[in-house]
């Protein structure tokens, strides 16, 4: 019998654990009368927390449980590590042990009632001889990278003839851990998220410290299975863990479910655009226009009791967790919007959640402006120029052409396209795409439109509905500059971001500025029109869409989005990462974590854009360094 804890595993359980690794099946264990031995399948490594006796230790076993392969136990364990060793060592050649735990001292350097938070700190243990392996170095290097409340982590190695936690004895001896070939390592963290009582967490220090501890954690693996062992694996993320927990599952159903209670843009966008400009005409431009809106369905402060029930803090993985409690915050400043729809505390929810126009986005749009000429700009609905219109019955009939063409690759690919009163222009909401009936688009900017409605929200829509995470396709926080940014990109590559376009998103910027400085709509559309030689159609309606709700900033995003996305193609990154779902461009190292875990997978449908030769030149010009300044001098 091996005891763990009070559990008495016997010969017969430790058979059946090490049959399901020796076979790469999962491993998933409690234990009783507390701990649990999780292992994703077939590993060279194990990460320990054994819970000490005789005092608190709340919060550390957290900094373990989103690890591939992990064990937390009372008691000892070490029959069962003993075990895991021997069923897994003799697969890749040695094998790796690291147990963490906390040190006695939360405050070292801070006197007691110091405001000063304490330095994030860690010590990592060794047996003598293995202090310069790459292991420890690599983790050494990422444990210094952490910081908490703007505080660089320190960061100290130390030889000791046994690793294990001051007040436990060793689960492998220094002679029985060389018998077995398996390295042993310690971490000592400090533990600077809870209390000096040790009873109370800081909930965000400790999500940040674990998702710095398991970063570290996956280097240090990485490099130890590279040196040490037979295995290769591509990457350290690829060490990273594949299972699922529920939690997640209900997490991301339960947040997707608060997205799909409400759409914002619809709520705040009017429903009589063409009777309030008609209006506004007839009244010499003089008075401002009363906007009608939809009615905000349900309870706003239900919705918001129902995002806080949402338990985040189950879930395990830190990757994972980080996600979530962002769109979690994110949604709460849009339901609070939606609570501010139509009063002036509307536009604090936008400045929050898109920022102001920075300097340096003013000064590109105040140069598109200047440079570019006038006479390019539409006087009617559209976002083009010319006479020969193409209404939103003939628009519509192209976009189901475009749909059709992604459908001969992809079957399953069917969004639906519809005319309606309620919207001006064009809009994609929840997989539709929505057209204005007073929609008119010149023949110039059809296919631009296209690339930007179907081929960027349409395509990252469908392609995140292919995942396992439902926000890929609802949006992860933050998605919406990186989405907007990537349509105009794709405008650009296909030769239709024209000057009347460019014109446009830059008085866009000037606008949500105008705002955000108290002028009033009369004063924002005079700007528009008697100093930047818009007409006067085409300023109401700039200046509608950033008036709506009560101060709706969002096509700032537009401009600083394709800002950004230039920047991104100059730095030779992929592209295509993009089109995975609806995503931020800040996201993508967490997406490239999740596909080397094999979490996600590949999107199954390419964006039209990237295959067109005019794309392909002018992408290879953004990679040379081609700036926004020198496609405004040449004309896309």
């Amino acid at each position: 019998m091996a005891e763990v804890g009070s559990l008495h595993l016997s010969a017969r359980a430790l058979d059946e654990i090490s049959a399901r690794l020796a076979a790469n099946r999962p491993v998933r264990r409690t234990l009783r009368p507390w701990g649990r031995l999780h292992i994703d399948r077939q590993l060279p490594f194990i990460c320990l927390y054994r819970r000490p006796a005789g005092r608190p230790d709340v919060g550390t076993d957290r900094f373990i449980v989103g690890e591939a392969s992990y064990l937390k136990a009372t008691g000892d364990p070490s029959a069962l590590v003993a075990r895991l060793v021997e069923t897994l060592e003799p697969e890749f050649g040695a094998f790796l042990l690291v147990e963490i735990w906390t040190s006695s001292a939360a405050a070292e350097e801070v006197s007691p009632g110091s405001p000063v938070h304490p330095r994030p700190a860690f010590g990592i243990v060794t047996h003598r001889g293995d202090t310069n392996s790459a292991a420890v170095q690599s983790l050494k290097a990422s444990l210094e990278k952490i910081r908490i409340m703007g505080r660089p982590a320190r960061v100290r190695v130390s030889a000791a003839r046994e690793v294990c936690p001051p007040d436990l004895p060793p689960v492998l001896s220094k002679k029985e851990a060389k018998r077995r070939n398996c390295t042993v390592i310690g971490i000592e963290i400090r533990p600077v998220f809870r209390d000096q009582t040790g009873t109370t967490q800081y909930t965000q220090i400790r999500r940040s410290l674990h998702r710095g501890i398991s970063t570290a954690l996956k280097r240090a693996y990485f490099r130890f299975v590279e040196v040490e062992t037979t295995h290769r694996p591509p990457h350290y993320h690829a060490l990273g863990r594949r299972a699922v927990v529920q939690a997640v599952w209900t997490v991301d159903r339960q947040l997707s479910e608060i997205i799909n209670a409400f759409d914002l843009l619809l709520l705040a966008t009017p429903v009589n655009t063409e009777s309030a400009w008609k209006n506004f005409q007839r009244g010499g431009f003089e008075k401002t226009p009363r906007f009608l809106y939809r009615p905000v369905p349900g309870s706003p402060s239900d919705l918001k009791r129902g995002l806080y029930r949402i338990k985040i803090d189950r879930v395990e993985d830190p990757t994972l967790s980080d996600l979530f409690d962002k769109k979690q915050r994110e949604l709460d400043r849009k339901i609070t919007m939606l609570q501010d729809l139509h009063t002036p505390r509307f536009l604090y929810g936008s400045l929050q959640l898109y920022g102001k126009a920075a300097p340096g986005l003013l000064e590109l749009a105040r140069s598109i402006l200047g440079r570019l000429p006038t006479k390019s700009v539409d006087s009617g609905n559209s976002e083009g120029g010319g006479e020969d219109l193409i209404d939103a019955a003939g628009f519509a009939e192209r976009a189901r052409a475009e749909i059709e063409s992604y459908r001969e690759k992809c079957p399953g690919f069917h969004p639906p396209v519809r005319i309606t009163r309620s919207v001006p222009g064009l809009i994609v909401s929840r997989g539709r795409l929505l057209v204005g009936r007073s929609t008119q688009v010149a023949p110039e900017r059809v296919e631009a439109a296209l690339h930007h409605e179907v081929g960027t929200h349409l395509v990252t829509h469908y392609n995140g509905g292919t995942q396992p995470f439902r926000l890929l396709r609802s949006g992860l926080p933050g998605y919406e500059e990186t989405q907007e940014g990537l349509a105009v990109l794709s405008e650009y590559l296909i030769g239709g971001l024209d000057r009347g376009r460019l014109r446009i998103l830059a008085a866009r910027v000037l606008a949500a500025h105008s705002i955000t400085d108290g002028a009033s709509f009369v004063e924002t559309f005079r700007m528009l029109r008697d100093q930047h030689g818009f007409a006067a159609r085409a300023a109401f309606r700039i200046s509608m869409r950033i008036y709506r709700g009560g101060g709706l900033i969002k096509d700032l995003i537009y401009l600083r989005g394709f800002q950004r996305m230039v920047e991104y193609v100059a730095k030779g990154r992929d592209l295509e990462i993009l089109f995975h779902g609806k995503i931020n461009e800040k996201q993508i190292p967490i997406i490239d974590e999740l596909l080397w875990r094999k979490v996600l997978k590949s999107g199954p449908l390419r964006p039209r854009v990237l295959d067109d030769p005019r794309a392909v030149e002018r992408l290879d010009r953004l990679r040379r360094g081609l700036t926004i300044e020198e496609i405004l001098a040449e004309g896309s």
